[in-house]
């Protein structure tokens, strides 16, 4: 069985208070779960996450993936394990492909080799 430590959503419309759980990577998100190891409220200025250390520890040996946003509030309560990626770095935006060229000025460009080859008028490099 493939467990995810992650955020089961409660609360209201836009009011959410979020539990953080152990459950089979099956499971729906708010669905059953295996045991609940904390709480996050993105809402409350100060002690935002409660968890309980020794039990996330515990699950993270066993095998346990933390999904993204767990993986942030582990490392915020001083879990460390080689599970527990800190995304800091936003992936750089790739750079725009370089405008294509007006038709125009590449066949005005071979009119110009074409003359210059035929030996009638100036061709200018």
């Amino acid at each position: 069985m493939a467990t995810r430590i992650r955020l089961a959503r409660g609360g209201k419309k836009h009011r959410p208070f979020y539990r953080i759980v152990v459950a089979d990577s099956r499971a729906p998100r708010d669905g059953k779960f295996i045991e609940r190891i904390g709480s996050y409220d993105p809402l409350l200025k100060e002690n935002k996450v409660s968890l309980d250390v020794e039990r996330a520890t515990h699950w993270l040996n066993v095998g346990a993936l933390p999904s993204e946003r767990v993986s942030k509030l582990l490392a915020l309560q001083g879990v460390e394990h080689k599970l527990v990626v800190v995304y800091t770095a936003k992936a750089a935006p790739a750079e725009p492909a370089a405008p294509a060229k007006a038709k125009g000025k590449r066949k005005a460009g071979k009119d110009k080799a074409a003359k210059a080859a035929a030996g009638g008028g100036e061709a200018s490099a």
